[in-house]
């Protein structure tokens, strides 16, 4: 039997697309361009947030200095705050019929995200959707940050997942490096980064959505089934 472990933001939900718009919003009442504050964002996804922390400092500090780099992460987190006072992203087009699928043939899922388990688990939660998963793995859980595979291996470990069994759905490079590093195998399904020359290489597939990649689950569910 397969088993599928989601990542979250940017997969389950668009919140990357929403975050970016708040960092370059941000970012140009200080004066910075628009691809720098993108680029650096994009650096970020599929880390946790201490590694998030590293590379925001890293970007802005010298160019601002501490208090007024407090100040611009703080307008970041206000602005999030006003444009999503409920917290809550809109979810990805076909999580619930992906979900609705993997839970009626009986493949357990699981998540495994950069962000807190905190907030993972009240996201997920708040969107109705707790029904759907075993369990969930946060940044927090990891010493490690994505790309290393800490935070998979450590998921199959708590899921009961064996990794040559287990697809990843991911988002970010630094996701399907994770989940290839780990044993799994890894779907692409890309937001704001399209798929490269590398993710086509060590993925198993790269999706347009998640529509889609209902469609190759099930495709591939009937080869494991011949297989045993």
């Amino acid at each position: 039997m397969i088993h599928v472990i989601f990542d979250m933001d940017g997969v389950i939900f668009d919140s990357e697309s929403a975050l970016l718009g708040c960092w370059v919003d941000t970012g140009a009442r200080y004066g910075f361009e628009k691809e720098f504050v993108r680029n650096t964002y994009i650096r970020c996804i599929g880390t946790n947030s201490n590694q998030t922390a590293r590379i925001f400092q890293d970007a802005f500090l010298e160019k601002l200095g501490e208090e007024k780099l407090r100040c611009f992460r703080e307008e970041i987190d206000a602005l999030y705050r006003e444009r999503y006072p409920d917290g809550v992203m809109p979810m990805k087009a076909g999580v619930k019929e992906i979900l609705t699928y993997l839970k009626a043939v009986g493949i357990k899922a699981g998540i495994a995200s950069s962000t807190k388990k905190q907030i993972v688990e009240w996201r997920i939660r708040t969107a109705g959707l707790d029904e759907y998963f075993i369990g969930c793995i946060g940044g927090d859980a990891v010493k490690i940050s994505k790309p290393d595979p800490e935070i998979y291996l450590l998921a199959c470990k708590e899921f009961g997942f064996e990794p040559a069994a287990t697809f990843a759905i991911e988002d970010s490079y630094n996701g399907i490096r994770s989940a290839k590093a780990a044993g799994l195998m890894p779907i692409m399904v890309p937001d704001i980064l399209p798929a490269d020359e590398e993710m086509r290489a060590i993925s198993k597939t790269v999706c347009a959505d998640l529509f889609e990649a209902a469609e190759y689950l099930q495709n591939t569910m009937g080869q494991f089934t011949k297989q045993s």
